[in-house]
């Protein structure tokens, strides 16, 4: 059976997807197959090819005047990971692969939100009082492509999904990091001292 990956992955906003069908990222959020609802969703015996859109989506939006921006320096609640049901996808000839599958976009939706976290960190860190609006585009170009070559890397060596203990392991370390960037939870106060590492 051959696989193939088409992982959806947005930098920026996409307004064709209704912020209603979306879910913000929850630690304990258990992906069942009727949040994938994009058009091509299916399980049956005939698929020989399985595949997955993730529908994860990162980005960061802000709006406020100069001196606004000029003051900020919290950006937490600016930068989100969003799960969108109309953009995701599973194909899988049954239930036992499309749980797999799940389980693989549980994994990128967890990542997400790691990269997220630290994206506000580096935000947090270096946002100066006379940052131009642009600033942030260095931090952000640079954690998503980590966060594409991780995602990449265990969707590979997993076999997209089909070695549940390597999945496992790489979901463990994620969590345990996930937790390390606690400070930078898209509702969290950093610490007031701006070079606190982690």
């Amino acid at each position: 059976m051959s696989f193939r990956l088409s992982l959806l992955f947005f930098i920026l906003t996409n307004g064709l997807f209704s912020q209603v069908n979306s879910i913000e990222w929850e630690p304990d959020y258990s992906f069942n197959i009727k949040d994938f609802q994009g058009a091509k969703t299916s399980i049956n015996e005939d698929i020989d090819k399985e595949l997955v859109h993730s529908g994860v989506i990162l980005d960061f939006e802000f709006q406020m005047s100069n001196v606004e921006f000029m003051f900020t320096k919290n950006f937490n609640s600016k930068v989100n990971c969003t799960f969108h049901r109309d953009a995701a996808v599973i194909m899988a000839s049954d239930s036992l692969a499309a749980k797999r599958l799940m389980d693989l976009v549980k994994f990128d939706f967890d990542l997400s939100e790691l990269y997220a976290r630290k994206i506000r960190k580096e935000l947090f860190e270096n946002k100066k009082t006379f940052s131009d609006a642009t600033f942030f585009q260095p931090y952000f170009d640079k954690m998503i492509a980590e966060r594409d070559k991780i995602s990449s890397r265990v969707y590979s060596e997993t076999d997209f999904g089909n070695n549940p203990e390597v999945l496992k392991k790489e979901h463990e370390a994620v969590k345990s990091e996930l937790k390390a960037y606690s400070d930078y939870c898209k509702v969290c106060k950093p610490p007031k001292n701006r070079n606190k590492t982690n």
